[in-house]
C-alpha cells in the first residue's frame, strides 16, 4: 500500500551501531508530517551472530538487554519530540522480522537503512533490501547511510521524483508520491523512460499519464514532466544527478519479470543515493479476506 493522509505507523529497522540514523531522520520527518508513531524494530539475526539458537542464554539475554536498552533510549528521544514511540526486539532474519512487526502493527510504512557506498557491496545491500520489498505488507523506504553526502546531496526544498512504470501498483505510486508532494510542498518530477519503440515513434507519453491519473487536476503541488531515453535505472540515475530530488517514488511488482535474480526494483536500490520508496500494488480485497479467514481457523 502507499503512504496517504491516513498514515498511521512506521516500522524503522534500527541496529545498535549508528547505521540507521538515516533512515530513523527521514523517519521522523515522515512521522511528524503525518501524524504517525514509530516503531523501532531490532533484529538478532542468526547470519550476524554465528548460530543465535547456540549461544548460552546468559549471552543472548545481554545481546537482547543492550538491543532493548539503546532503543528505549530512542524512543524516549521520539517521545521528547513529539512522536510516540514503541520498540520491539526479537530473534531471526531481518526481512522476516520487519514484516512481522509491520503485519503486528499494521503499518503502512517500512523504514530501513542501507550501508551506502562505502558500506557492504552493492549485491548484499540490494538483495536484503529487495526481499523486503516483495515481502513487505506495505511501502518500503530505503535510506543509504550517506543519502545526505556527496553529488546528489537532496538540495533544500528538493522535488519529488516519481518513476512511471506501467504495472500494477502504478496507481499506489502515483497516490503516494502525490501525497508526499502535497504534504511538504514539494514539485513533483514524473520521470518517462522511453524505449527503442517510443524513441523511434517520437511518442510523448507525459500528457496521456498526467491525464490518466488525474495528477493535473490535483492542483495542490506543482507538476512537471520529463522524458529520458534508455533503460530505467538509467534514465532515474541521470534524472537524479540533474534533479537532486529529495525522494524517489516507484511502483513494484511482488514478483519480478526481469531476466536473472533481481528486477528493477534492485538496480534502483544499489545505484540511488536518494531514499528509495518502494511502493506495491494495493492489496487484492478477495485475497485479505481469504487470509482473514484463514487467521480465524488458526485461532
Amino acid at each position: 500500500m502507499g503512504i496517504a493522509a491516513g498514515l498511521k505507523t512506521i516500522v524503522v529497522a534500527t541496529d545498535l551501531k549508528g547505521r540507521s540514523e538515516a533512515a530513523l531522520e527521514y523517519a521522523r520527518k515522515l512521522a511528524g508530517a503525518y501524524g504517525a508513531r514509530i516503531v523501532l524494530a531490532h533484529g538478532l539475526d542468526p547470519v550476524e551472530y554465528a548460530a543465535v539458537d547456540g549461544l548460552p542464554d546468559g549471552v543472548l539475554q545481554g545481546l537482547t538487554e543492550e538491543a532493548r536498552a539503546v532503543l528505549d533510549k530512542m524512543a524516549g528521544d521520539l517521545i521528547r519530540e513529539g512522536i510516540h514511540g514503541h520498540s520491539e526486539v526479537r530473534q531471526g532474519a531481518v526481512a522476516q522480522m520487519l514484516v512481522d512487526v509491520a503485519r503486528q502493527y499494521e503499518a503502512g510504512l517500512i523504514v530501513v537503512g542501507t550501508k551506502g557506498n562505502r558500506g557492504a557491496g552493492a549485491v548484499a545491500v540490494g538483495a536484503v533490501a529487495e526481499q523486503l520489498v516483495r515481502m513487505a505488507p506495505c511501502a518500503v523506504l530505503a535510506v543509504a547511510a550517506d543519502w545526505n553526502a556527496g553529488p546528489y546531496r537532496p538540495v533544500p526544498g528538493g522535488p519529488v521524483l516519481l518513476a512511471i512504470e506501467r504495472n500494477e501498483a502504478m496507481k499506489a505510486a502515483v497516490d503516494t508520491a502525490c501525497s508526499l508532494a502535497k504534504t511538504f510542498q514539494r514539485t513533483l518530477l514524473v520521470l518517462h523512460a522511453r524505449g527503442p519503440a517510443q524513441t523511434a515513434a517520437a511518442a510523448d507519453p507525459c500528457a496521456g499519464t498526467l491525464q490518466a491519473f488525474g495528477i493535473m487536476a490535483e492542483g495542490a503541488f506543482p507538476v512537471r514532466c520529463l522524458v529520458k531515453d534508455g533503460h530505467p535505472a538509467d534514465a532515474i540515475a541521470a534524472a537524479i544527478e540533474e534533479n537532486h530530488p529529495c525522494i524517489l517514488v516507484a511502483g513494484v511488482k511482488r514478483a519480478s519479470q526481469t531476466p536473472g535474480p533481481h528486477g528493477t526494483a534492485f538496480a534502483l536500490l544499489t545505484r540511488s543515493r536518494v531514499p528509495v520508496l518502494c511502493v506495491p500494488p494495493e492489496p487484492d480485497p478477495a485475497v485479505l479476506e481469504r487470509e482473514g479467514h484463514e487467521l480465524e481457523e488458526v485461532v
